[in-house]
Formats: C-alpha cells, sequence, structure tokens
C-alpha cells in the first residue's frame, strides 16, 4: 500500500504500483521497483497501524481517509478511528445477542427440566440488559454457569 503526493502532501491513497505504471506508460520499471524510484515519484510505502480494540455490536472500526507522516520513523503510516453506531442500531444488535444467548438455554426452562438457581439468574440477568446503566454501549454480559 502506498500513498502518491502533489506538493508533498497526500493526493492519492490507497495507491498501488500498478496505478504507478498507469502513471507512467512512457517509462520503463524493473519488475519489482526500488523504493528509492517509487520515492522520487513521490510515491511512499505506508504502514497499517494495528486496528484498536472495539466491539462490533455498537462500534464501526473506519480506516483512516489519508495516512500521516510519523515524525519520529519518518514513515507514512494509516491507522484507525473507532465510531459509535447510531443507538437504534446499537440497541438491535445487543437485543438480537441477548436474543440468541436466551434461545441457547431455553431448553433448560422446559416443564421436564428442573433449571439450576445460577441458570435462573443468568436468564434473568440476560434479560435485564436493557435496563443497565449506559446501554447500549456499555454492557456487562453474564456469564453463563
Amino acid at each position: 500500500m502506498y500513498v502518491k503526493l502533489t506538493n508533498g502532501q497526500p493526493d492519492q491513497f490507497p495507491y498501488s504500483v500498478g496505478q504507478f505504471r498507469r502513471d507512467n506508460p512512457q517509462t520503463s520499471f524493473p519488475k519489482d521497483i526500488p523504493v528509492e524510484i517509487l520515492n522520487s515519484y513521490s510515491v511512499y510505502p505506508v504502514t497499517e497501524l494495528t486496528k484498536p480494540d472495539y466491539d462490533p455490536l455498537v462500534q464501526s472500526i473506519l480506516r483512516d481517509a489519508m495516512p500521516e507522516l510519523e515524525a519520529n520513523s519518518n514513515e507514512w503510516q494509516v491507522g484507525y478511528t473507532v465510531e459509535s453506531k447510531p443507538q437504534d442500531e446499537a440497541e438491535r444488535n445487543v437485543r438480537s445477542k441477548r436474543d440468541h444467548l436466551l434461545a441457547e438455554t431455553d431448553w433448560m426452562a422446559l416443564s421436564d427440566v428442573t433449571m439450576s438457581t445460577e441458570m435462573q439468574s443468568y436468564r434473568q440477568a440476560l434479560r435485564d440488559i436493557t435496563d443497565q446503566q449506559g446501554f447500549p454501549y456499555s454492557v456487562t454480559w453474564p456469564t453463563k454457569p
């Protein structure tokens, strides 16, 4: 993954070696173009930073639009931004997970099965998820016994 600069500023990202070749059709380059040649055309490799932890139920992760030059390493880097999903979508996602977890234990609620106190508490805690302070963005999931 590369970035192409114009007047020292990121102009095209992501940028590829294939695009570089298409942009310079009258120039012959070796099969593996050395970084020094790419740099002479203001094309620089970009390091993709590690994705941060996030909760896919209530958050989205987006790669930043343009890389930035890291001053300490003199390296172009692109990071990520974590954004909260709209509240109605986040609520739907959390309720869906809750409903799935309840469905996994529904067989224990049949009349011919004796449900343990721990399992009753677990199922009640799942039903109470929507009453938690911070719902839907800050949910503490109960541990299945």
